[in-house]
């Protein structure tokens, strides 16, 4: 019997996280049944999407959801062997007992020098998210110019630095003076602290004059709302994520583009990289490729210790990768 512990959503968020959304249990684990692995976690991820899925998705005492590297350290199925790593939707757990459902193995010549927590990043799920937001979505071509904003996020980051790699040019907004800074090292052509700037519309037309042909949108809410008119005719807009609506207790409404999208054509979708998960492997060894070649970094803020996830989660800024060692 193993000992784990498990951080419980206690009740729904109402506004921004508290102490008291969460709750911490301690469970003892049964042995492994036949096909089935016992894991001990290393990263767990703290994500953004956190807060509205569990709204939807989770009911009060329920595990919160999220997703880890775990260390399989015993196993009744042959295609896992002990001392090797996975990444799993185990939720917030340093133990868990399950089938292999679900769990993907870390690609097995994974670099020695690079840690496994950026399988819960840039070599992970936003990785993916941004290689398919370009791809899949965008079908963003050399020559093209890409408004993303949350920048500095583990997505956004990611975006702009494919989006160079595939020969285009790159405005990217943030929201401080340092993570700004932090898009000019990776690269972006033009940046923008849209927090500082006098009028966003200004900024954004000057950073672009001949508008936008793609815009990779993970904020929503006025943003949004100012850069749609800027697209180009036929642009194309990728939505993954809606960061300024998460800890609204208010919905926000309007303004509508509905006019500025017909009269320009545009094409506005929505998506999640689970639907593209049979390209996962290939475009995961891409992801590490371009990493091992120098063109792909990535920032990753780390807080030690599982009985911190809580903290951490409430000390997200909401873009920027985070994980929290075990």
């Amino acid at each position: 019997m193993v000992q784990a512990k498990a951080w419980l959503l206690a009740k729904h968020f109402d506004g921004f996280p508290t102490e008291s959304n969460f709750e911490l249990k301690l469970e003892q684990l049964p042995e492994p049944k036949d096909g089935e692995v016992l894991l001990e976690a290393v990263f767990l991820s703290v994500d953004p999407y956190m807060r509205p899925f569990s709204r939807v998705r989770m009911n009060e005492g329920e595990v919160m959801i999220g997703t880890q590297v775990a260390k399989v350290i015993q196993s009744k199925n042959a295609e896992f062997a002990v001392g090797s790593h996975v990444v799993g939707r185990c939720g917030w757990r340093t133990h868990t007992v399950c089938d292999t459902t679900g769990l993907t193995p870390v690609m097995v010549d994974w670099p020695e020098d690079v840690s496994l927590s950026l399988a819960l990043g840039a070599i992970g799920m936003p990785g993916l998210t941004a290689l398919y937001g370009l791809e899949e979505v965008l079908g963003l071509q050399a020559g093209e110019t890409l408004l993303v904003n949350a920048a500095a996020g583990a997505v956004g980051s990611v975006v702009g630095q494919i989006a160079k790699i595939k020969g285009c040019r790159v405005v990217g907004s943030a929201g401080s003076d340092a993570k700004v800074a932090f898009l000019k090292e990776l690269g972006f052509d033009r940046t923008i602290n849209y927090k500082t700037v006098g009028s966003l519309d200004q900024a954004l037309r000057e950073a672009a004059p001949e508008g936008y042909d793609c815009y990779f949108e993970n904020v929503g809410g006025q943003f949004s709302s100012v850069a749609i008119h800027q697209m180009n005719n036929y642009g194309r807009i990728a939505v993954c994520g809606c960061i300024s609506l998460y800890n609204d207790t208010t919905p926000q409404t309007g303004p509508y583009p509905h006019l500025t999208m017909i009269f320009k054509q545009l094409k506005m979708e929505g998506f999640m990289q689970s639907r593209w998960e049979h390209k996962h492997p290939e475009s995961l060894k891409r992801l590490m490729a371009w990493m091992k070649e120098g063109k792909l970094q990535c920032r990753e803020h780390i807080t030690e210790g599982f009985d911190n996830m809580p903290a951490a989660f409430m000390g997200l800024n909401l873009l920027k990768p985070t994980a929290v060692l075990s």
